[in-house]
């Protein structure tokens, strides 16, 4: 049931882009039209078809175990700093100003890859979602024994009825259902976290922004337990 599921909601994902690239191809054919505006057009949906398949392959992998995630531990804030800049350009189109803070030397439990994987799309679901004006800061720090990767945003939020199921996959709130995201974001994040035995949890409401945390405990505090 879960796989007819799945299926079902990547061809309801991929069905939407498809349509509207169809739509464009009819427009061309019209003696009025615009074929640069509309090939430019098309190419974006293109780029949204690709972004979702890649989405979807990469958690296919990662649930199947064939993408390791754990690999000893690695620095987090020189990635998190660079995936920040790599995505200066798309935040300021989108009015978000990306702030990096916290302690150089902590380390995740997780490969570089992994880490970078994290940061995008916690990065990328503020700038997508979290409105004009809004300020986005990735902290990296020591927390209670282990270490924390944490996304918070003072964007228009989300309301708390929908904050248990933003990692869910393919599931947007209200505002989001408009946006050109692929809506696995957060569940490749969350399916990262917990295969790195750490936890993830979303706070925040409509109108006060929202904060993402990952914590990762100490090895050693998990053997203890």
């Amino acid at each position: 049931q879960v796989k007819s599921d799945f299926v079902a909601a990547v061809s309801h994902e991929l069905r939407t882009p498809l349509a509207r690239l169809l739509a464009l191809l009819d427009t061309a054919l019209l003696p009025e039209s615009d074929p640069r505006e509309l090939v430019e057009q098309a190419q974006s949906e293109l780029a949204q078809v690709r972004e979702l398949i890649d989405d979807i392959l990469f958690l296919s992998e990662l649930e199947s175990g064939h993408e390791v995630v754990g690999l000893g531990s690695t620095p987090a804030f020189p990635i998190v700093a660079e995936v920040a800049e790599a995505l200066a350009e798309q935040a300021a189109r989108a009015g978000v100003t990306v702030v990096v803070e916290g302690d150089e030397d902590v380390e995740l439990p997780l490969r570089p890859r992994m880490i970078r994987v994290i940061a995008n799309n916690l990065a990328q679901n503020a700038i997508r979602y979290a409105g004009p004006g809004a300020r986005l800061t990735l902290t990296v720090a020591h927390e209670n024994g282990g270490a924390a990767l944490v996304a918070a945003d003072d964007g228009i939020g989300v309301g708390e009825e929908d904050l248990p199921r933003l990692f869910e996959r393919f599931f947007r709130a209200d505002r989001a259902r408009a946006s050109r995201g692929t809506g696995l974001g957060l569940a490749i994040v969350k399916h990262v976290v917990n295969s790195a035995e750490g936890t993830v949890e979303a706070t925040g409401a409509r109108g006060r922004g929202l904060t993402v945390r990952c914590f990762f405990p100490a090895r050693g505090s998990l053997e203890v337990l």
